[in-house]
This record gives structure tokens, sequence and C-alpha cells, in this order.
């Protein structure tokens, strides 16, 4: 019915006649791309992105509320649900890329407010706000990530992107003495084990630059875990996040709380476009993230970017690792070259004093 060479007319079993398909245009619509291969290649993909935070609550304010207290009797002033309440209904009780489920507990607050009104006649307006919510929604069924509160060595804040919005990505890397083993943990794919491996080569490239032992990765096994286990994850965006997590490991800096990253990168530490930029930064402004590294090749993205997103946020493009560490370090490693010089000529100076101690004496 939907290849175009074949479906000039569409035979009813039933009824024995054929249907004219010859002008028709099919438009149907999917949350998600896991259909068979052949009935794929024979559309035309038209990617939509989700609903904003920002928009679903506007959406909820000026339609959803408005259906649910007519289809359930209710009036303007026997029930109002703060903005807060609408909030705190998308960020915890929902997660989706539009508005169905949000609708579906606005009607349940309704209902839970008419049977109120029934038993108890209340004289004044059920003012429904963040913190009665739960009397209406029940416990919180989700969450949402959060900026560290403070700086962590070993640990990054990376962005990711799913079929229901962004998210937070947290990443941990953990250096102990061993022969070089490499273990990975986190229900990770094949694409971002290998971006890890990628990372990991261009911080042995860049050792001596960083203040690294040349041997690290010989007499270090290194552990790299994505928390929430039972998730599986993948993707190459995460390379610039696991790269700078061994870097604050290994040489014992801090990444800083408030900066969030994405980005692929190569062997030759080039960072490399991503996709799914917008979900991301929303993510990241939600989850009160400050400063957001993304690539280079992506800054023609933020042209499309709402207001309260470039607003919220200070976003910069970068090219290289070594413009990344600079953004999400406390500090830039010492070289080693620098380290040996610092500490021969510290001791030359201890020696110099020493032997005029002795002569005073």
């Amino acid at each position: 019915v939907l290849d175009p060479e074949q479906n000039n007319t569409f035979n009813d079993h039933y009824l024995e006649v054929d249907f004219d398909l010859s002008d028709v245009m099919f438009v149907a619509t999917a949350n998600s791309m896991n259909i068979p291969g052949p009935l794929l290649d024979r559309m035309e993909v038209i990617n939509l992105s989700g609903y904003t935070e920002d928009e679903k609550i506007n959406i909820t304010e000026n339609y959803l509320i408005k259906k649910q207290l007519k289809n359930n009797g209710l009036k303007e002033s026997e029930l109002h649900i703060s903005q807060s309440a609408i909030r705190d209904t998308v960020r915890y009780y929902t997660r989706e890329a539009g508005v169905r489920n949000i609708d579906r507990e606005m009607s349940k607050i309704c209902r839970k407010v008419v049977r109120d009104i029934l038993l108890s006649k209340p004289k004044k307006r059920i003012n429904v706000t963040s913190r009665n919510l739960n009397k209406y929604l029940g416990v919180r069924r989700f969450d949402f990530g959060k900026a560290e509160g403070s700086n962590q060595v070993g640990q990054v804040t990376g962005l990711a992107w799913t079929e229901v919005g962004g998210e937070l990505l947290t990443i941990e890397a953990a250096i102990t003495e061993g022969k070089g083993k490499l273990t990975l943990t986190g229900k990770l794919g094949d694409v971002m084990q290998e971006s890890i491996q990628a990372a990991l080569t261009v911080v042995r490239s860049r050792a001596e630059t960083l203040g690294i032992p040349p041997d690290f990765y010989q007499k270090n096994d290194i552990h790299v875990h994505v928390p929430e286990g039972a998730t599986p994850k993948d993707g190459p965006s995460a390379g610039i996040g696991m790269c700078t997590a061994l870097v604050s490991s290994l040489t014992g800096v801090p990444v800083l709380a408030n900066v969030a990253m994405t980005g692929e990168i190569t062997l030759r530490g080039e960072v490399l476009p991503i996709g799914g930029l917008k979900e991301k930064l929303l993510a990241a402004l939600r989850g009160g993230i400050t400063t957001v590294v993304i690539p280079h090749q992506n800054e023609k993205d933020l042209v499309e970017m709402p207001a309260n997103i470039k607003q919220g946020l200070t976003i910069i493009p970068v090219r290289w690792i070594d413009e990344v560490l600079t953004v999400a370090l406390e500090d830039m490693p010492v070289p080693v070259k620098e380290n040996k010089k610092l500490s021969s000529s510290g001791m030359k100076k201890k020696k110099q004093t020493k032997t005029k101690e002795i002569t005073e004496h």
C-alpha cells in the first residue's frame, strides 16, 4: 500500500472492489524508529523535536486544564492549578516528548477535586500547588539529573539525548594500582565503549603535556562507570566527557560542577559534532548547569535555540580537547618537563640554604 510503484489500486478482499490510491499521500506518526526496515524504506522520515518544558507548561495552562475542567464539570472558581504544580507534574510525574500523560494527570487532579467538593463542600476555591500536589498525584515517579554541589575529581557531567528529551549523564573515572586493566561498567553500548578507548588514546598521546607519567596505563587499572547501570547507554557524544574524567582522575584536578559537555572525540583530540543539541541544552538548564561545552560545528544550531536557553546558559563552542580541559578543570595540569624543572630548582635552593646554615654556625 505504501509503495508508490505498486499502490495504484488497493483491493478490499471483503468488498472485492479496487480503491484508487494513485493520488493518496499517507502520513504516519511514530514515537520510535524501531519499525520494520522494508516499511521504513518506503517512507520519508521527518524528525520533529518534542515540546520543551516551557511549551508543555503553556499548553497545559492554556488548553489542557480548561479542557479537563469542562470534562469534569468544574468551574475556574472551584479549582486553580498553579504553575509550580504544572512544572512539577511535567518533571516528576511524566516522561514524554508530547503532552498526552500530562493531560491524564490533569484529569486525575480534576476527578479528585470533584470528589473533595462533593464530600467536604469547601467554601473557598481549591488551590493545587507544588506543596500539595502529591495529595492528588501520589508519590513522585520520576526524577531528573541535577548539577553536583561541589567540584569532584574524576566526575564529569555529560549530556545525553533520549526519545523523551535530554538528560544529564554522570561520567565517573577511577584510577587504582594495577597492571593496566580497563574496566567499563554501566551497561554501555559498543559505540560508547569505543569512545572510551579513543579517549584513553588521546590521554596517552598528551600524557607529558598533562603532567601524567607516560607509563600510567601500564601501572594502573582504569575503571570508567556511567551510573544508572540498568539503563542502556550508547553513542559517541560522551567522548570529550570520558576524556575529561580520565584526565581529572589521573592528575587529581577536580572538574567544575557547573560545567556540562557533549561532543565526539577523535584520536587527534578533535571535537566532532553531535545531534539532539536542543534537548541536551534544555536538560542542562533544568539541572542547574551554567556552562555547556559543545562542538564548534554545532554553533550553527544555536540560531534555532529558544531565547531562554541562550540567556540561561554560557555556551562555549570548541574545536579541540585542550579547549575543553581549559574550561572544565579547576586548573590546567602542569606538564611533566615543567614539573621536573620545578623539583630540581627546589632541590638546588634547599642545598644552598643548608650550606649557608652550616657556614653561619
